[in-house]
């Protein structure tokens, strides 16, 4: 059991930042820049001849990045916003003047810094705002991040054909500028002294919390962006991919993902987030193998639908009990950074194994493995009724904290 010296006095935790529609706006384009890099990974492995354990390592470094930026989140959340998207828009610059594999894994290194950064903060300062039901919440500004990663798939197959890479990544790169200024002119929340002090109590996480936390955001990060970066290149090797030049799969799997994300925003009024979060990862350990197994755009379109909607809930119930043990900031941003991480490394090892196997369906028991793993961590997480037990002191400082307001 931990010691009291695991609570923390009640601290100011800021919730300024950008409107919740540039909140939603600046989701959306951190969904398409999440997601971008797998339905150009076929094109770009062509041209740069790369054979799948190198164009692994473009994922790798972008998801590094990811790491470094989400684990150095700034107090104040809507700095981590507004440099997130600048930064974002100089690696996708950079990026369009890429010639090879070397320049390229740096340019999406600072991309995904960028990327870290704005996800990390965006996550947070929501769940600070809308503490009330935060699974709730999380779920639906997360719905827009969905939205970006279905829309980047059909913007690549109508895009791509009639306009240069490069064209391309600039005009999207434009985009981030055009809404973190918009971000910044229209701020919200930016008196924060009426907050309640019991709402703005940090918390330190006890070891096996934080590493049961770590665990199931790494698998989850690593199980998400292996589908996700992997399902174009799947599609046009096992089940005719020249439908949307490709990318059908990965807008169908978006789809569904995107809908199952408004669907657990309204299941998590009703529901526990433990609960919703088992029953997500037992039927995406079912339906990953059955993926592997699809020959047909058909079976490979269905699965891909189920699958989305059983991902969907994972992410928004495990953060609103991450947010729920109240975190500080730096704590929460780290956390969710290690879905980076898991996404840098499992996405490299896919690429690996399909090297060395001569088959990406045998990589396809990475994701597998992950969704296992996943299912085994949910049942390791204390019960957060126990929080009262573990922190015995909380309730007295926020007594304190509320005699001395």
């Amino acid at each position: 059991m931990s010691s009291p010296q695991n609570t923390t006095a009640p601290t100011p935790q800021s919730s300024a930042g950008p409107s919740l529609f540039w909140l939603c706006a600046g989701f959306l384009l951190a969904g398409m820049g999440t997601i971008l890099l797998g339905p150009i990974l076929p094109a770009l492995s062509q041209e740069w001849h790369l054979p799948d354990y190198q164009a692994g390592l473009l994922l790798f470094a972008k998801f590094l990045g990811a790491f470094v930026g989400g684990s150095t989140v700034p107090n104040k959340l809507r700095h981590g916003i507004f440099f997130g998207l600048l930064a974002t828009c100089a690696g996708l610059s950079a990026f369009a003047y890429a010639g090879g594999l070397f320049t390229g894994s740096i340019a999406l290194f600072v991309t995904g810094v960028g990327l870290g950064q704005l996800i990390a903060s965006t996550n947070i300062l929501a769940g600070r705002r809308y503490n009330k039901r935060t699974g709730s919440a999380l779920s639906f500004i997360n719905f827009f991040w969905s939205l970006g990663a279905v829309c980047i798939g059909l913007l690549v197959a109508a895009l791509l054909p009639r306009h240069t890479l490069r064209e391309f990544l600039l005009s999207f790169a434009i985009a981030f500028i055009v809404i973190a200024l918009c971000g910044r002119l229209h701020s919200t929340h930016t008196d924060d002294s009426e907050m309640p002090a019991e709402e703005t109590t940090t918390i330190v996480l006890p070891r096996r919390i934080l590493i049961c936390f770590c665990v199931m955001l790494f698998l989850y990060g690593g199980l998400e962006t292996c589908l996700s970066q992997w399902i174009t290149t799947f599609t046009k090797r096992y089940a005719g991919g020249h439908v949307l030049a490709g990318q059908s799969a990965i807008v169908v799997l978006w789809t569904a993902l995107t809908l199952g994300r408004a669907l657990s925003s309204l299941a998590l009024r009703h529901m526990r987030e433990s609960t919703l979060q088992r029953a997500a990862m037992l039927c995406s350990a079912v339906l990953v193998p059955v993926l592997a197994s699809c020959s047909s755009a058909k079976t490979l379109s269905i699965t891909c639908v189920l699958l989305g909607l059983s991902l969907s809930p994972f992410f928004p119930s495990t953060f609103a009990l991450l947010l729920r043990r109240r975190p500080p900031a730096r704590v929460a941003g780290f956390i969710l950074a290690v879905s980076g991480l898991g996404a840098a490394s499992l996405t490299w090892l896919m690429g690996v194994i399909s090297s060395q196997a001569n088959s990406l369906r045998v990589a396809m028991a990475v994701p597998f493995v992950a969704a296992l793993g996943l299912l085994a961590a949910s049942f390791w997480l204390p019960p957060l009724e126990a929080a009262s037990t573990v922190f015995p002191k909380v309730s007295k400082l926020r007594t304190q904290a509320k005699v001395s307001h």
